[in-house]
């Protein structure tokens, strides 16, 4: 991340519940006063998507507050947003998510050089065994790290 990023959100719960392959930078279109919600950090991620429609990519059910002093011409929080990306890319991204078991999730977003942008991933969701399983090495990592800060001092 560089000092020119500013993350406004990220989906947590993605890396917990799916195992990420490929990431992508999109730019996301927006209308004026969501993104001035973005900037107040109003958006919530946790149950959107990216989908594929007519060789286009769409966020979909992405949670972005009408802005406090927005008018009543404010968009629907919950609209579908379209995504920007290179033909290749998009090409690349409908190549995987036909596969079986492939999704399309969005990590995070943020400004990049003033512009809002979404990064999207290419996942497949975990088994419970393998939550469990990422959570005990999260755990031992954790009780590992203790045990070497004691160790130092």
């Amino acid at each position: 991340m560089s000092e020119t990023e500013k993350v406004v959100a990220s989906n947590k719960k993605a890396f917990h519940d799916y195992h990420i392959f490929d990431r992508y930078e999109a730019g996301i279109v927006l209308s004026g006063t969501e993104v001035k919600s973005l900037r107040e950090a109003r958006i919530n991620l946790k149950d959107s998507y990216a989908q594929i429609k007519n060789n286009e990519i769409y966020l979909v059910n992405c949670h972005i507050s009408p802005y406090s002093h927005g008018n009543r011409e404010n968009p629907e929080p919950t609209r579908t947003r379209k995504l920007l990306l290179h033909r290749q890319e998009i090409n690349k991204l409908i190549g995987k998510s036909v596969e079986k078991g492939f999704t399309l999730v969005p990590l995070r977003v943020y400004f990049k050089e003033g512009r809002a942008k979404v990064e999207i991933a290419v996942v497949k969701g975990k088994k419970l065994y393998d939550k469990r399983e990422t959570q005990r090495r999260k755990e031992s990592d954790r009780e590992l790290a203790k045990i070497m800060k004691g160790v130092r001092k």
